[in-house]
């Protein structure tokens, strides 16, 4: 039992047989030193500690699994507590309510009995009776051992390099002790992003923005990565539709531009990218997205707004209440409550992008307000579980959206299609070629009067989808050429297709870099 608790794997790879060959360092120190304990209370008390230290570090191990599943990264337990409830939520848009439970239920059965397990391997071996001299030499060569974890530990850290090759490893020390210095590290890092948080060089900056004489819109497309441009599975769709797009919003007289962007996570949690975008700050993780909100700092719609431009979030996949909304510079929000969809839902996806960018323009785009638009909308078609995927549909026949209700009763439900992780990917596929007709076809209706347009991924899916480890998305300029062109200095690929070469500029580099672009310059120093 206390065998196969230290060779949990936290990381799908690791998950085979072999991991079961792993001779566990830690494994000799805690039989020796349950040997050399003498019945009592402090025999219990010790047990209780190290079943405690055991279980914490089981779950520990399941949530980096689930981390290197979904987010390519690892279980931070300072930062990542705020996701359970949003993984719940997923669960139960995904699988339905009484599976959701199901699974809560089930895992905290099971980790009931770890713990009753656990209890009842370490009273096995405490119950050993060897004598007293015995139990000393138990005690040595369990504190022996103890040193060869230790230097085993140090050595995967980095830390040195041992002489000679271990006959096993300490992995869960490792995990605890890597744990316990992620939690200091970002406790100390929120100390240091506060105090970034307040270095603001547009500030205080005049005529931000004003170079710009249109609406402006933000758009992200969800789970949009680089992915589409270099995973064969997917390039070949989407690169054709990037193509043809081209082509067409050329002959529409419009131009655009592409480059690369760093985004701060992947698998999930978009906030975190629309937080680095638009606050100028690297917005890694929950505890940083709460640092930076709580710091005070101008986002770049705080600075449209100073600039007379009315500034929205049209946010579909908003359904709860979102009081952070006060803190990022948006005038007017439209959740998923506030756009009128009065169709089917596609799952957990609240409704097609389509509907969602023919809402913003009732809403926004052609009211009495006679400021220019500043806005962020964040599409949620090609959101997990990417079915079923809707098809384009007559724009002017839109109406209240139940023109979609076909589309989202159609095809099998996610519990079916996610048992083959190749319809999985086959569905993503579909689901980002849609995304990107939706966006380039409504960009194609406005070549008229066109609006500014910022087209960016907000992150890779996971990497069991993606097929791809790297953070890197695409971003795309859309506009007229008098704007466009300016994005010339940034040294982006004219059209829509990316220099397959050109290095990925951090995704928190674009407040200030779009500040620059378009504003007035600086009196005295020419930039």
């Amino acid at each position: 039992m206390l065998h196969l608790v230290l060779v949990q794997p936290n990381h799908p790879a690791a998950l085979g047989w072999d991991a079961l060959l792993l001779f566990p360092l830690e494994l000799p120190v805690i039989l020796l030193a349950l040997v050399a304990l003498r019945p009592g209370r402090l025999e219990k008390a010790i047990r209780a500690i190290l079943v405690s230290v055991l279980l914490l570090i089981v779950v520990l191990k399941t949530a980096d699994f689930g981390m290197f599943t979904a987010l390519t990264r690892g279980f931070n337990p300072v930062a990542d507590l705020p996701l359970i409830e949003a993984g719940l939520r997923l669960a139960n848009g995904a699988v339905g309510p009484f599976l959701t439970v199901a699974g809560v239920i089930a895992a905290l059965v099971v980790l009931v009995g770890v713990a009753i397990a656990l209890w009842w391997a370490t009273g096995v071996w405490a119950r050993v009776s060897v004598g007293r001299v015995p139990n000393r030499v138990a005690l040595v060569t369990a504190i022996l051992f103890g040193g060869l974890a230790s230097a085993e530990i140090g050595q995967a850290m980095g830390r040195w390099t041992l002489p000679t090759p271990v006959p096993g490893a300490a992995f869960t020390a490792r995990v605890a002790v890597e744990r316990t210095l992620m939690v200091r590290d970002t406790l100390a890092n929120l100390r240091q992003f506060a105090e970034a948080a307040a270095q603001d060089r547009f500030a205080d900056r005049t005529g931000l923005l004003n170079e710009i004489d249109r609406d402006v819109l933000v758009v992200f497309v969800e789970s949009y990565g680089r992915a589409s441009l270099d995973t064969p599975l997917y390039a070949a769709t989407h690169r054709a539709t990037l193509h043809a797009a081209e082509a067409r919003l050329e002959a529409l007289g419009l131009a655009m531009r592409s480059g690369i962007l760093a985004a701060p996570t992947r698998g999930g949690q978009s906030w975190l990218s629309h937080a680095t975008f638009a606050n100028g700050l690297w917005v890694a993780d929950q505890t940083s997205y709460g640092a930076v909100l709580a710091s005070g700092r101008r986002t770049l719609f705080h600075m449209a707004q100073a600039s007379g431009f009315h500034t929205a979030a049209v946010m579909p996949q908003i359904t709860l209440d979102w009081p952070e909304s006060d803190l990022m510079g948006f005038e007017t929000v439209l959740a998923a409550k506030d756009l009128g969809y009065e169709g089917l839902p596609f799952n957990w996806v609240t409704m097609p992008d389509q509907f969602t960018f023919a809402a913003m323009d009732r809403a926004l785009r052609s009211g009495p307000d006679d400021r220019h638009r500043f806005i962020q909308i964040a599409l949620g078609s090609s959101h997990a579980p990417w079915l079923p995927v809707p098809e384009l549909v007559d724009w002017d026949a839109i109406g209240n959206g139940e023109i979609f209700n076909p589309m989202a009763a159609a095809g099998d439900p996610p519990d079916v299609v996610w048992r083959d992780q190749d319809r999985v990917r086959d569905q993503y596929r579909k689901a980002i070629d849609y995304a990107l007709n939706v966006v380039f076809d409504y960009a194609a209706r406005q070549a008229d009067a066109p609006p500014l347009i910022f087209v960016l991924g907000d992150h890779q899916a996971a990497s069991f989808v993606a097929l791809d480890e790297r953070p890197d998305v695409p971003m795309h300029v859309i506009g007229p050429d008098h704007l466009v062109e300016r994005v010339a200095e940034w040294g982006w690929t004219d059209g829509l297709i990316p220099d397959a070469g050109a290095a990925p500029r951090p995704m928190n580099a674009m407040r200030d870099l779009i500040l620059e672009t378009f504003s007035s310059p600086v009196e005295g120093n020419g930039s």
